[in-house]
């Protein structure tokens, strides 16, 4: 069974306007609403892909209601822990001439919230998949994903990590299955500009040597790079397409390199899967649908 956790979903409100003017009334050409959180947008993508996973993590309020609906109307299997104050966030986002986005506080997550989510976490068995993706709310601790992989070590779980900085890098211990940083957080990670592809398989060798089973690397126009387990190294080109979104790109990417796996076992088959879910987001609206991954797929 495949995992998602997302410690701070929200409602993603998605308007279009046509010269966005600050002080005036505007009205919206077009609007969207979706639910948001990268372990939903994997999971979403993951189902596009006819891939059953479990959406775990916190929910709050109203909104809190509303978005378990929005994720069960995607086909999504949603087992959020309630949370009895607050709400969950609601996410503006507003594509004019520039983008903008107005991103809400999220409900307080406690100590007891946590400590139920673990014991969930602790149901999962050997083999299964766990994929842990994006930031930590300020109410939480910042090595919460330590603390997570701590409690599980015992156990054999496939663990994807996509996160920045010292949450991926503090976890790599615990040896990973898979972490998807992009070169820009490698960038982050080791203070050195990531100029060329040389210097992204060098930096990413040391995220193996650290302990990651597997390192995709995205590079947004510039493809991406596997570094994976069995010794090779996989790079490309992305296919060719005009990029209207980047939202969810690195989660439809995970999303595609998983599902690519799980069909054979193979790792250049994950890579281009991954490489054109994430190509299959980034030119359509929202997430990766199966029918243009499916196309990017056959170009690679």
């Amino acid at each position: 069974m495949i995992y998602t956790v997302t410690f701070n979903p929200s409602i993603d409100y998605v308007v279009r306007v046509n010269d966005l003017k600050l002080g005036h009334v505007n009205r919206t050409e077009k609007e969207y609403i979706y639910p948001g959180g990268k372990g939903i947008n994997v999971s979403i993508v993951l189902k596009n892909l006819g891939i059953d996973s479990k959406v775990l993590g916190f929910c709050a309020g109203f909104t809190g209601d509303a978005l378990k609906e929005l994720i069960n109307d995607f086909g999504c299997y949603c087992d959020f822990i309630k949370i009895e104050n607050g709400f969950s966030r609601i996410n503006v986002k507003i594509k004019a001439e520039e983008e903008s986005e107005i991103n809400g506080q999220g409900p307080v997550i406690s100590k007891e919230n946590l400590e139920k989510l673990i014991l969930k976490l602790k149901e999962l068995k050997d083999g299964d998949f766990l994929i842990l993706a994006g930031s930590i709310p300020n109410t939480l601790p910042q090595d919460v994903y330590e603390k997570i992989l701590k409690e599980l070590e015992d156990r054999k779980i496939n663990v994807i990590v996509d996160a920045t900085k010292d949450l991926l890098v503090n976890v790599l211990k615990y040896h990973p299955f898979l972490i998807k940083p992009n070169n820009h957080e490698l960038e982050e990670i080791f203070g050195v500009p990531m100029s060329d592809e040389n210097t992204i398989i060098e930096h990413a060798k040391k995220l193996q040597e650290l302990g990651a089973r597997n390192v995709l690397v995205s590079m947004a126009g510039e493809g991406a790079v596997l570094l994976a387990q069995n010794g090779e190294v996989y790079k490309s080109r992305p296919p060719k397409g005009e990029v209207v979104n980047s939202v969810g790109a690195g989660d439809s990417m995970v999303a595609g390199f998983l599902a690519g796996y799980l069909s054979d076992g193979n790792y250049a088959t994950a890579f281009k899967m991954g490489l054109a879910a994430g190509s299959a987001c980034a030119f359509s609206e929202w997430l990766a649908t199966k029918e243009k991954t499916m196309e990017l797929f056959k170009t690679l």
